[in-house]
């Protein structure tokens, strides 16, 4: 009986196109692209930059209760629809770098190590994005529909 409210983490994976209309992709699939699965594709996305919402969600019985965190990222893709495997491991590289230095280096005391703090800067210019309230709006009701 206990196993029915059994409640856990999902995601939900949307594509934005440039209308502002958004597509949903399955996890099946959107694992396989980020796998560089080369039977994987989305030809209409070739050689384009597209927005995406990733929706973390609280789930019971796969119905969705409540969203946990929403992010806003962007995907490159090549010439054949899939992942810009170049760009992908740029973003994650940059993506270590936001963390701070686990050692601290030996620098004088009026000189601050602010390399994660441009690292940021540079990782939301390049591979995140922030969308008007109506675009959130919609994100947020195609989780709930």
């Amino acid at each position: 009986m206990l196993e029915e409210f059994k409640m856990g983490t999902g995601c939900r994976v949307f594509l934005v196109e440039d209308d502002d209309s958004i597509q949903r992709i399955s996890m099946a699939r959107v694992r396989r692209l980020l796998n560089f699965d080369r039977r994987e594709s989305l030809p209409q996305y070739a050689g384009k930059r597209v927005r995406c919402a990733i929706v973390f969600v609280e789930v019971v019985r796969k119905q969705v209760l409540a969203i946990q965190d929403i992010q806003y990222s962007i995907l490159t893709f090549d010439t054949k629809g899939r992942i810009d495997k170049k760009e992908w491991e740029k973003g994650m590289r940059l993506g270590m770098d936001l963390l701070p230095p686990f050692l601290k280096e030996q620098y004088p005391r009026q000189v601050i190590d602010a390399h994660h703090r441009f690292a940021k800067r540079r990782y939301e210019h390049e591979f995140k994005w922030k969308p008007s309230r109506k675009l959130d709006e919609a994100v947020v009701a195609a989780v709930f529909s």
